[in-house]
């Protein structure tokens, strides 16, 4: 876990803590992390199985115990939680239980319902992963991401590795257990944040906003599913939005 800023803010900035996505660490967040510390207490976690906590076997009690210590390591109370894809799964089950923890949400690329049919091909690939060679999955990886995006943006993820192996416990979880109604368990505000072009994981986002009295969508133009990748300013700057939002209305 990053430790956050000791520069100087207001009394009542608000803490966020950032969950990242499927295979990553919190080494996802790094652009976000240097555009928002010098206003923000901010934290980025390693879910079990992935960064840091790679040998550390996958969870989902474990993965919202880690967020809420996160939380409390900030030390000024309930806090804005920032998910992305898995880690927007785990935040929607953080949020229903440790919702005195939670000031904000923030769902990224995680407004798909996880039930039915729509989660056959998960199913598939969740299999599929561990016949391919780790290493040759990482290669593949690395050079994905150079190729897509500045080095600057993913070279903490680059250098943090993958978490092929934990892929099949931790969406074997997801997979069966979040639809729309999972938002009817969000006590606090929620920003539904899409990348305009991640068709798939936008496609329950209507629904998600419908089952929350307090939740919005806003789309990342141009971007897919790897949005704050995409486009880390426009994604930096919708979650400043929404924290100073949040800090406005008390």
């Amino acid at each position: 876990m990053t430790t956050p800023d000791a520069s100087p803010m207001a009394a009542d900035a608000l803490p966020m803590v950032f969950v990242h996505g499927t295979r990553f660490s919190a080494g996802q967040w790094s652009s976000q992390l240097a555009a928002l510390r010098k206003e923000f207490p901010v934290a980025a976690v390693d879910l079990p199985g992935h960064g840091a906590r790679s040998d550390q076997p996958w969870s989902m009690s474990a993965a919202t115990g880690i967020i809420a210590s996160a939380v409390d390591s900030l030390g000024r109370g309930p806090a804005l939680v920032v998910g992305h894809s898995l880690g927007g799964y785990v935040a929607l089950e953080f949020a229903r239980r440790h919702p005195e923890r939670l000031r904000g949400l923030v769902l990224a690329a995680a407004s798909a319902s996880t039930r039915g049919a729509w989660a056959a091909p998960y199913r598939w690939a969740t299999g599929l992963v561990p016949r391919i060679p780790a290493d040759r999955l990482a290669r593949w990886n690395d050079w994905l991401l150079l190729r897509l995006y500045p080095p600057e943006v993913v070279e903490a993820t680059i250098s943090s590795g993958y978490a092929f192996h934990t892929l099949p416990a931790a969406w074997g979880e997801v997979l069966g257990r979040f639809d729309a109604g999972a938002m009817r368990h969000v006590a606090a505000p929620a920003l539904i944040l899409n990348g305009e072009k991640d068709s798939v994981f936008r496609s329950g986002e209507a629904d998600f906003a419908r089952a929350h009295r307090h939740a919005r969508v806003e789309l990342i133009p141009r971007a897919g599913h790897l949005a704050n990748f995409d486009a880390p300013e426009a994604f930096t700057d919708a979650v400043r939005r929404f924290a100073r939002q949040l800090t406005a209305t008390g």
